[in-house]
Formats: structure tokens, sequence, C-alpha cells
């Protein structure tokens, strides 16, 4: 895989995480925090599909690698829904 396209899976991986963002209503963080996210969300979706044996939806081939874009937001959305759970509120005074 050239640099091209490890530059072009990030961005790839960057709107994904983004959408789960959005999807689930908590924006803390960046681009970093978003392409991680992408990434978590591609691994938690897939993991969902295959164990409920479900096809892998609009996957996107760059390079050798393929990545699984609605299982990317879904679990991007899901991971982050559950850590905004997790994770105590701030008060504004």
């Amino acid at each position: 895989m050239g640099p091209w396209e490890w530059v072009i899976l990030l961005l790839v991986a960057g709107i994904c995480g983004a959408v789960g963002q959005a999807i689930a209503g908590y924006s803390r963080g960046g681009l970093l925090v978003a392409i991680a996210l992408g990434f978590i969300g591609a691994l938690i979706g897939v993991q969902i599909a295959r164990a409920a044996h479900m096809p892998e939806v609009l996957p996107i081939e760059i390079g050798e690698a393929r990545f699984p874009i609605i299982w990317s937001i879904i679990g991007a959305a899901l991971f982050v829904a559950v850590i905004g759970l997790l994770t105590p509120r701030r008060e504004r005074i």
C-alpha cells in the first residue's frame, strides 16, 4: 500500500468517524479522534455484522484493503454512544 492509499484510507476513516460522532451527538476531539473512531467503528461494526450473519454493505477498496463504510459508521456511533454514557457530564455555571 502506497502513501496516497494510506492518506485516502485515513480520510475515509475520518469521515466515517465524524459521521458516527454526529449520529451519536457527541463531538469531543478533532480529526485524529475521528480517524481513530472510524477504525474502531470498522472493527466493532464488522464483528457485529459477522455475529448477525449480515453482509458487508458498501465496502470501499483502497489498494488491497477493504474498508466497510456502513459498518464503520454504525460501529463508531455505537462506540461513541457508549463512551458518552460512561463519561460524566460537566455542569455549566
